[in-house]
């Protein structure tokens, strides 16, 4: 098969599958959401899911979150691990978007990338699902499915999401990019992993 095929294929079977794509972190606006995706690095969603609520009681808002210290935060978001940085991140960035932006989330990839423990990655997933902007976070699960499907041999998430970027269509970008995911938990996990049990992966070996 060649690559042409491959990504057809890929990007068919993932909307065969998954033509609905809900957003795993639960949030409410922009700014529940760019907390949810800053918790989630190196921490699973499903985690994520439970300490939200506990955070988003006591502050939903960044006006509201200042009225907490680092120390409450951080006792809060404790079971994701992570809780010293995450938690200065979470206050300080609170204080920048008060001050900076009136409250709001900005909606560029600079300003949020200039926030505290705001990547690439997490850039992409809010300007992607809370505004709409067609972007491609890729994450070490995308970097890992994209290798074993032969669309990228980028040693990097960088490179990987430069590759996809290029192969698949702007427009399904923000819907792809959650398949994958969906897809990588169900049938092509990282550790016992069976070809044969992959949908993807057998049509490519």
């Amino acid at each position: 098969m060649k690559k042409k095929e491959r990504v057809a294929f890929v990007a068919e079977t993932l909307e065969r599958l998954y033509p609905e794509t809900p957003v795993p972190l639960d949030h409410t606006d922009a700014y529940t959401l760019l907390i949810a995706v800053l918790l989630s690095a190196q921490c699973t969603d499903e985690r994520v899911n439970k300490i939200t609520p506990h955070l988003f009681e006591r502050a939903r808002t960044p006006q509201q979150m200042v009225t907490l210290s680092v120390e409450e935060i951080r006792e809060i978001i404790k079971p994701c691990g992570l809780s010293p940085f995450k938690s200065k991140a979470i206050h300080g960035l609170s204080v920048i978007l008060i001050e900076k932006y009136g409250g709001e989330v900005p909606q560029s990839f600079e300003e949020l990338e200039a926030l505290p423990g705001v990547g690439h990655k997490t850039a992409s997933v809010v300007m992607s699902q809370a505004f709409g902007v067609p972007a491609f976070p890729v994450d070490t699960h995308i970097h890992r499915l994209a290798q074993r499907w032969k669309l990228t041999n980028g040693k990097n998430v960088e490179q990987t999401e430069k590759d996809l970027k290029r192969l698949f269509p702007r427009e399904t970008w923000n819907k792809l990019h959650l398949q994958i995911i969906f897809f990588g938990r169900e049938y092509c996990p990282a550790r016992g992993h069976k070809v044969e049990d992959c949908l993807i992966c057998r049509e490519f070996v």
